[in-house]
């Protein structure tokens, strides 16, 4: 069977099941593991799937994919966005790290930093960030989220709002071409807009697949933050309006 006969299916299959499996693809239309990889490629770089380990998940405009899929997707990108954001983290700052793995990607980034003051609502954050022993932790507080360990709601606000941070470095789920940033679960954009409120500085980590991702919850626009970091160039007409914004891009190498 060609390729354009096999991913016509891929993507129907995609649709039904939510992910593929390279092994299954393969087995499914007898073809070797490598075509099916070519093939997935084809339709990552085409915005219709989304890169896993092992296979592809199909992109949704009302629901997050899971959090397993999400910390292997682009795992060597979000590291390198991590280290390019650590950069500009001086020690003996006072931080915000929401939920996300991204935000975890640079507190692994930040386990060599001294006289740090973390507070954050992302469990995983403050277990990670354990390994230094010169950064103090705060947890939010909150309704857990049992799936990926964020902390939510009415007490996560309350709590964030006791502080004013220099840095708050918050991930997202999508950005349209607006260059508004937006997430699946509206609890958490609004703790998000409060942390966004109680921070001198606000950092984005994002990379590229956010670009092509659509969600239903407004948390702000890019206008709004001092700096993004991701790992590829934004569509033209979105960074010439961050050039206006005086939001700084930087790319990590």
């Amino acid at each position: 069977m060609s390729q354009s006969f096999r991913q016509p299916e891929i993507l129907d299959i995609a649709r039904r099941d939510g992910k593929v499996s390279v092994e299954d693809l393969a087995t499914h239309f007898n073809v070797t593991l490598q075509t099916i990889r070519r093939d997935l490629s084809d339709l990552a770089e085409a915005g219709k799937l989304e890169r896993v380990h092992g296979g592809a998940i199909h992109p949704s405009g009302t629901t997050n994919i899971e959090y397993e899929e999400r910390r292997t997707l682009n795992e060597t990108e979000k590291a390198g966005i991590a280290r390019a954001c650590v950069e500009h983290i001086p020690d003996g700052s006072s931080l915000f790290l929401n939920i996300g793995t991204s935000t975890e990607a640079v507190a692994r980034e930040l386990l060599r930093h001294s006289g740090l003051l973390v507070v954050t609502n992302n469990m995983n954050v403050a277990n990670i960030l354990v390994g230094n022993p010169d950064c103090q932790i705060i947890l939010t507080g909150g309704a857990l989220r049992r799936s990926d360990g964020g902390l939510v709601g009415a007490i996560t606000i309350d709590s964030i709002r006791q502080f004013k941070f220099d840095i708050a470095v918050i991930g997202c789920s999508a950005m349209d071409d607006d260059g508004d940033l937006l997430d699946f679960d509206i609890q958490e954009v609004s703790v998000s807009q409060t942390i966004l409120s109680r921070s001198r500085k606000s950092f984005l980590v994002a990379d590229h697949s956010k670009f092509m991702r659509s969600a239903p919850g407004r948390i702000a626009s890019l206008s709004q933050i001092d700096a993004l970091f991701t790992d590829q160039p934004l569509p033209v007409d979105l960074a010439s309006r961050c050039k206006d914004w005086r939001t700084e891009v930087h790319l990590a190498i």
